[in-house]
């Protein structure tokens, strides 16, 4: 069988020679034009963890995760509606009536049953089980110890049932999320590899079909004019592969591309600033958080004194006015807004070194101490932040020494739980409080993410939490948990939120900046004024 990569160099020597499906270039100038880095890393987005610009324009899930009025919320999807059994085990899901995948196939609840088993067969090599790892029969499945998973059941043609091992909580959450997408089974299981590679055999239910994939230059979808919500205002989408910033902005200059995603070329932000474009910048709070996590297994570092005294020594809101031009707001909590749990009514991290160096003191450390900071060889603004925060520290006699790691190095010694410390951000894969607090400082988690957190109560906390039927009982856990990890026990430095900010071309109408931290978003929305 042919390897993608070979699968992919073939395809792009087709499509080099032939015409594509349909020319939605060629056929009018409604099409909006946006631009990323690089090439997708596939067409199959379970075998992918952040090419989602494909799977949330082309695919749809049972429930989706959209931008209302600022705010995430779930709503439904390919199910009109759902039943949950009182236990929270047991999901039931009605599918509309009527909908069908590109080539014609109807949706049927056997296509949702096909694109579970898919995801954890084996063979399918998926990156994102997570989504389905709940599901009763799944785990065996993917351990090779079953051929089907037993917890996912077409009732009928428009009904499925799917009961997990456990009652948990962000179940939806996570169908909502772009690895949550159905296939159809009858159009995918026989191409195989071809599937992610392909547009000719690439089918889903989206509000656009990709149609032509021009490697290193251009992805092409056209509006599906037979979309369950109604067809889109836009005839397509041209996706431009432009690696260079300088380039992006020129394209954008130009007028041949609609939209310049910062997140592509920070750096470009100032010149937009000054050359007139300010009123064509749009932004949108991320679902993300920028942070510093404390490796609480390293002394002095096991001394949550001394972790407070370093979060009360950085003076976080300069840390942002001079990166990010104050494009976003501090953070007092692990949860950012946007996320359910959020919560602006938490304490402030005080901004005060004499405070800090009273309790280094107190802590037996009034000379100080040393440590060390990991960051990636490659990770230019990491590094800045970094030295920043040397800088800080310095101030209240901790000699601070940067070590760099490249990226493969990086990650083997933090998931062996001994990085020192270390800057980064994290942002929402699916909208629950799950995806912060259990991912980091849970028992499974906090040796991997070189936190080595150890809190029997708040362990035992986060178990419960992923259980609780009752919504409000598990917000107020999760609360408890955020306020004692940042406040009480100061494991973790939450820095600042970001902004996302793109200029848009003023003939596009109707842009919603996604909710989450992706560039990858729907844009079944947007349309194009004359």
């Amino acid at each position: 069988m042919k390897s993608i990569l070979s699968l992919a160099l073939t395809l792009a020597l087709l499509l080099c020679c032939t015409a594509p499906l349909a020319s939605a270039e060629t056929a009018s100038d409604n099409i909006l034009r946006v631009m990323v880095e690089e090439d997708p890393e596939t067409l199959d987005v379970q075998l992918t963890t952040d090419s989602y610009t494909i799977p949330l324009n082309c695919f749809d899930r049972l429930v989706e995760c959209e931008t209302v009025d600022g705010e995430a919320q779930l709503v439904p999807g390919l199910a009109e509606s759902w039943d949950v059994s009182e236990d929270g085990k047991v999901y039931t899901f009605h599918l509309r009536e009527g909908i069908t995948f590109h080539n014609g196939d109807p949706l049927t609840a056997d296509d949702v049953v096909y694109t579970v088993n898919r995801m954890m067969t084996p063979a399918t090599n998926a990156k994102n089980t997570d989504v389905f790892e709940p599901v009763v029969g799944a785990m065996e499945v993917l351990n090779g110890e079953a051929e089907t998973v037993s917890g996912v059941v077409a009732l009928d043609d428009l009904t499925v049932e799917i009961t997990l091992k456990d009652a948990y909580a962000p179940f939806l959450a996570n169908l909502a999320t772009p690895g949550g997408s159905i296939f159809n089974r009858e159009s995918t299981e026989p191409v195989g590899e071809q599937f992610g590679v392909d547009p000719s055999v690439c089918f889903g239910t989206g509000a656009f079909q990709v149609t032509g994939w021009e490697l290193g230059s251009k992805v092409t979808m056209v509006a599906n004019p037979n979309y369950y919500k109604g067809a889109p205002a836009v005839d397509g989408i041209d996706i431009l592969i432009v690696p260079d910033g300088d380039t992006q902005r020129m394209l954008f200059e130009t007028n041949q591309a609609d939209v310049f995603d910062f997140d592509m070329s920070e750096g470009q932000l100032d010149w937009f600033m000054s050359n007139g474009y300010e009123d064509q910048i749009v932004a949108g709070s991320r679902a993300g958080t920028y942070y510093f996590m404390f490796n609480t297994a390293i002394e002095p570092l096991n001394n949550p004194a001394v972790r407070q005294a370093l979060q009360m020594s950085v003076d976080r809101q300069a840390i942002l006015d001079s990166i990010y031009s104050g494009q976003g707001h501090v953070l007092n909590s692990f949860l950012p807004n946007g996320v359910v749990g959020h919560t602006d009514d938490v304490e402030e991290i005080p901004y005060d070194p004499e405070g800090a160096k009273a309790l280094l003191a107190e802590a037996g450390y009034e000379n100080g101490f040393d440590m060390e900071i990991s960051v990636m060889s490659d990770a230019t603004t990491s590094l800045t932040i970094t030295q920043i925060l040397q800088g800080y520290w310095s101030q209240i006699g901790v000699n601070v020494t940067i070590k760099q790691f490249d990226e493969s190095t990086y990650y083997a010694v933090r998931k062996d739980g001994e990085l020192p410390s270390y800057y980064n951000s994290w942002s929402a894969d699916f909208n629950d409080p799950d995806n912060f607090l259990y991912t980091f400082f849970s028992y499974k988690n906090t040796v991997g993410r070189s936190v080595n957190y150890d809190n029997d109560e708040i362990m035992t906390l986060l178990e419960n939490a992923r259980v609780m039927v009752d919504v409000d009982e598990r917000l107020a856990a999760y609360q408890k948990i955020d306020d004692v990890l940042v406040h009480e026990d100061h494991v973790v430095l939450p820095l600042y939120q970001r902004n996302h900010l793109f200029c848009l071309n003023p003939r596009v109408q109707n842009f919603v900046v996604s909710w989450n931290g992706w560039s990858s978003m729907s844009y079944y929305s947007i349309s194009l004024a004359d």
